[in-house]
């Protein structure tokens, strides 16, 4: 199992719904194509899941 995971937004959250985009912000993603390195633990999946047709998810 790896340590961290790498999310990607590859899809705009402008037609989504507010819980969405606060999900989005809150995984600290801003534009589209920007990555972020985040640590594998209950929290980080269980926002993934939440935007699961936002983002793409890379266990590093």
């Amino acid at each position: 199992m790896a340590d961290k995971l790498k999310i990607t937004l590859v899809k705009s959250p402008i037609g989504a719904i507010p819980k969405q985009k606060a999900t989005v912000q809150a995984l600290g993603l801003k534009k589209i194509r920007q990555s972020v390195e985040l640590p594998n633990n209950g929290t980080t999946k269980g926002m993934i899941q939440r935007v699961n047709h936002l983002v793409k998810v890379e266990e590093i």
